[in-house]
C-alpha cells in the first residue's frame, strides 16, 4: 500500500467525494441556466453563474466543441518576455510548496499570464493523458472568452481565489477538469497573471483553494522584493511577529519612498497607488524615514510603529544587502527575543508574570532580553 492510500492513523485512505448530489445540482443549474438565461441559480456560486451568462453572451453553447489554440508564435514570445520577472518569482515558489503538498494528488500547476495564455507548467502534467496535453502547453490560449468557465478566466475577472469543479465548467468538453485558480498582482498593485491547480477526472479538493491562495501570496512576496530597493518591510499586527506568510510587505528605495507593496501590506494600510506612484512612507507611518534606515543598520528586532491612521503595527526592516546575506526570515533569536518583549509589554512590565505566562523561568527572561 502507497503512502498515499492510507490515512495518518494508519487505516485506509478514502479521497473525498463531491457532497450528496452535487453533481447533479451542477446539471439541473446547467440546464435551468439553457432553459432561462436570466433564471436565479442558487445551488451554484454567482461568479459561474455571472460567467455563465457571459459566455451564452458570446453565442457559446455548452455542447459547443472546443479546440484548444496556442497563440501566435509572435504573441507567444511576447507573452514570454512580458512575464519573465512572474515566471522567475513563480519557479521556486511553486517547486517548494505545490511539488510537496500536491504530490499525490494528481493534480497539476499552470501559470498564465494576464491574458489567460499559459507561460509555465508545473508538477505531474501527463503529456500522453489528451486532457492534460489540451492545456498544460506553453502558450496555450485558456481565457474565458476561448474556452468559457474556468479558473483560470474566473480568477483573472473576479480577482480572488477560486475552486471550480467539473460541470461548473461552462462547455460539455472541460468538465472532465477541477481546477483552483489565484490571481497575482506585482509590486505596483497590477495583475500579471494567475496561478492554476488542475486535475482530471481527479476527486474534488477544495482544500486546494487554500493552497493556491497561500502559493500566490508567497509568490507575490517573491515579486515585491525581486524590484530593487534599499530596505524592506515586513508588517505585522501587535501580538504577532513578522514572518508568517500573511505578512506585509513593502519596500523603499534609498530615498525612502516607497518602491514596491504586496497585497497585505496594501489591505493593512489601506494603500493607493496613484499617477505618481505609491504614497511616502513618511506620509504613511508616524516615523521619520531615517528611523527605517537606523533600524537595518543596527539590526533592530521587531517593532511597533504608529501610523498616520492611528492604527499601530509591528514592523521588520531589513537592508537589501543583509537580505542576500542572510535571506529573508527573522533569526529565531531575534523572533524569540521580540516574543519575550511582547510577554513584558503584556503583563505591564511585570517579567514574573510574563515568565509565568511564557512557561520559562525569570533568569531565562533576563537571559534572553540581555543577548538580543
Amino acid at each position: 500500500m502507497t503512502p498515499s492510500t492510507r490515512s495518518a492513523t494508519g487505516g485506509p485512505f478514502v479521497p473525498s467525494a463531491p457532497a450528496p448530489g452535487r453533481l447533479a445540482c451542477i446539471d439541473a443549474a446547467r440546464r435551468c441556466l439553457l432553459d432561462d438565461p436570466s433564471a436565479p441559480l442558487d445551488a451554484i456560486e454567482p461568479w459561474i453563474s455571472a460567467s455563465w451568462r457571459r459566455c451564452l453572451a458570446r453565442g457559446q453553447h455548452p455542447r459547443d466543441r472546443v479546440v484548444f489554440d496556442c497563440v501566435s508564435p509572435a504573441a507567444q514570445r511576447a507573452a514570454l518576455e512580458r512575464s519573465h520577472a512572474l515566471r522567475a518569482a513563480a519557479r521556486p515558489v511553486i517547486d517548494h510548496t505545490l511539488g510537496r503538498a500536491m504530490a499525490d494528488t494528481g493534480y497539476f500547476a499552470l501559470l498564465t499570464d494576464a491574458h489567460g495564455v499559459v507561460i509555465d507548467v508545473h508538477g505531474p502534467a501527463d503529456a500522453a493523458n489528451p486532457h492534460v496535453h489540451a492545456i498544460a502547453r506553453v502558450g496555450v490560449d485558456l481565457s474565458e472568452a476561448t474556452v468559457g468557465t474556468t479558473a483560470i478566466g474566473a480568477a483573472l475577472i473576479e480577482r480572488q481565489p477560486v475552486w471550480l469543479h467539473r460541470g461548473e465548467h461552462f462547455f460539455d468538453d472541460t468538465a472532465v477538469y477541477s481546477c483552483a485558480g489565484a490571481p497575482l498582482f506585482d509590486a505596483d498593485g497590477q495583475c500579471v497573471g494567475m496561478l492554476d491547480l488542475t486535475g482530471v477526472l481527479a476527486p474534488e479538493r477544495r482544500a486546494l483553494k487554500h493552497l493556491v491562495a497561500v502559493t500566490a501570496r508567497r509568490i507575490e512576496h517573491a515579486l515585491v522584493l525581486q524590484r530593487p530597493h534599499a530596505l524592506s518591510v515586513r508588517l505585522t499586527w501587535p501580538g504577532h511577529l513578522p514572518g508568517d506568510d500573511d505578512e506585509g510587505l513593502l519596500t523603499l528605495d534609498g530615498e525612502g519612498r516607497i518602491v514596491g507593496v504586496n497585497r497585505t501590506a496594501a489591505e493593512m494600510l489601506d494603500l493607493r497607488r496613484d499617477a505618481r506612484g505609491w504614497p511616502g512612507v513618511e506620509d504613511v507611518f508616524a516615523v521619520p524615514a531615517s528611523d527605517w534606515f537606523d533600524a537595518a543598520r543596527r539590526g533592530r528586532g521587531p517593532w511597533e510603529v504608529p501610523t498616520w491612521s492611528g492604527l499601530r503595527v509591528v514592523a521588520l526592516v531589513r537592508s537589501s544587502q543583509d537580505e542576500a546575506r542572510h535571506g529573508s526570515a527573522l533569526p529565531l533569536r531575534q523572533r524569540e527575543a521580540a516574543l519575550i518583549r511582547h510577554a513584558v509589554a503584556e503583563a505591564g512590565g511585570n517579567v514574573a508574570e510574563a515568565a509565568r505566562r511564557l512557561g520559562i523561568s525569570r533568569a531565562t527572561v533576563y537571559r534572553k532580553l540581555a543577548s538580543r
